[in-house]
């Protein structure tokens, strides 16, 4: 009895564990099936496969992209730097006040163009009073020293007195006659004239030129002959362009060379400058030298403008072209996708130059002419990057 009721339960579990493993296999194949239906819904994305290099991609239908061949430009070298339009620092004049005072008139402005001899400002000041009033002095004691004079020459031709007192009143008169000129200087140095006694300094303009700065308002007080000046007048018709090269390109710049002076407000305009001097002093925070350019001013410049400046090289280069579109800039870089075969290409940095008719750019280095590129760089990125 013991012996059929174990031959019968085992005839169950192995009749249980073969209907668990139909059921198994069939649930898998209907999860493969059913997979292969989702796979098959849609268009299939493009395959890249990734590479140890970030700057290596393959596709998996590389003919979709079109590839130009570099052509071939010979151009000079360039170097292209920002400048700022200065004043020529030989030609600033400042005007001082020629007189401690209050302000009480003004006749020009910042900004104005100025003759020589045009009145700018009016001062009142207690140092032309003073002056006047030695001026005055100085006049009276001449005149009485110029009558003792001569009472002591008379006297002394009738021998009434000694050779000594006549002299003594010529070194008197002598005196006297030094510090009439000197208080008649004075008046004269503080624009005045001594036959019209005034309270007010009247301040002339000693160039021509344009005020280029004003420090002085009305009813403000100022001193005489200390900064700040009340004005400064600047010709204009020369000024400086000071750029800022890098160390790495201070071989491409000399003094006596000539330069193209692009204005930002003035795109049209093309003006020559020449380097006239090259500061000897390298700045540590950004390793910049300071160039200093002069160009005559045909009155476009204004102080202040921001410039390009381009230096050429002597030295004629061969440089590589390609279609404008073949170019990526991409984090402030410039970038083409080279062909390697097996549908594999290799994003490669270059340096672009100038734009060349047909749609062409130019490219200073990274590739060379004769050299492949994916004609349309941002199609291709947009594609990888899916």
């Amino acid at each position: 009895m013991n012996r059929s009721f174990v031959i019968v339960s085992t005839w169950w579990v192995a009749t249980l564990c073969v209907a668990l493993s139909l059921f198994i296999a069939g649930c898998e194949r209907k999860a493969r099936a059913q997979d292969k239906v989702e796979a098959s819904i849609g268009p299939a994305p493009t395959v890249v496969e990734p590479d140890l290099d970030a700057n290596n991609f393959k596709v998996d239908h590389p003919e979709r992209f079109p590839v130009a061949t570099a052509g071939q430009h010979v151009a000079a070298p360039e170097l292209n730097v920002t400048g700022v339009v200065n004043p020529d620092v030989s030609k600033q004049v400042p005007v001082p006040s020629l007189a401690t005072g209050r302000i009480v008139e003004i006749d020009a402005r910042l900004g104005d163009e100025v003759t020589k001899g045009q009145l700018l400002f009016k001062v009142r000041s207690a140092d032309i009073a003073n002056a006047f009033s030695n001026y005055r002095q100085a006049v009276k004691n001449e005149e009485l020293t110029k009558i003792q004079l001569g009472r002591a020459n008379i006297l002394f031709e009738h021998g009434a007195i000694p050779k000594s007192g006549q002299e003594i009143a010529q070194n008197a008169e002598d005196d006297n006659l030094v510090v009439l000129e000197t208080a008649k200087e004075q008046i004269g140095l503080l624009g005045a004239d001594p036959a019209h006694p005034t309270g007010i300094v009247q301040v002339f303009a000693p160039v021509s030129g344009t005020i280029t700065d004003q420090e002085i308002t009305d009813q403000s007080a100022v001193q005489s002959y200390t900064a700040p000046n009340p004005f400064t007048i600047s010709d204009l018709s020369h000024v400086w362009i000071i750029c800022d090269v890098w160390e790495n390109n201070m071989a491409q710049v000399h003094i006596g060379e000539y330069a193209d002076i692009h204005l930002v407000a003035y795109p049209d305009r093309v003006l020559k400058g020449r380097i006239s001097n090259i500061l000897p002093i390298i700045d540590p925070n950004i390793r910049t030298a300071k160039v200093r350019l002069q160009v005559d001013n045909p009155g476009l410049m204004r102080l202040g403008m921001f410039v390009t400046a381009t230096f050429r090289g002597e030295t004629m280069e061969k440089r590589a072209t390609v279609p404008a579109s073949g170019i990526l800039h991409l984090h402030d870089r410039e970038w083409v996708y080279r062909p390697l075969g097996n549908g594999r290409f290799r994003r490669q940095e270059v340096t672009a130059g100038n734009m060349l008719p047909g749609n062409l750019q130019e490219v200073v280095s990274g590739i060379k002419p004769g050299d492949q590129v994916i004609s349309n760089a941002l199609v291709f990125q947009n594609t990888v990057e899916q």
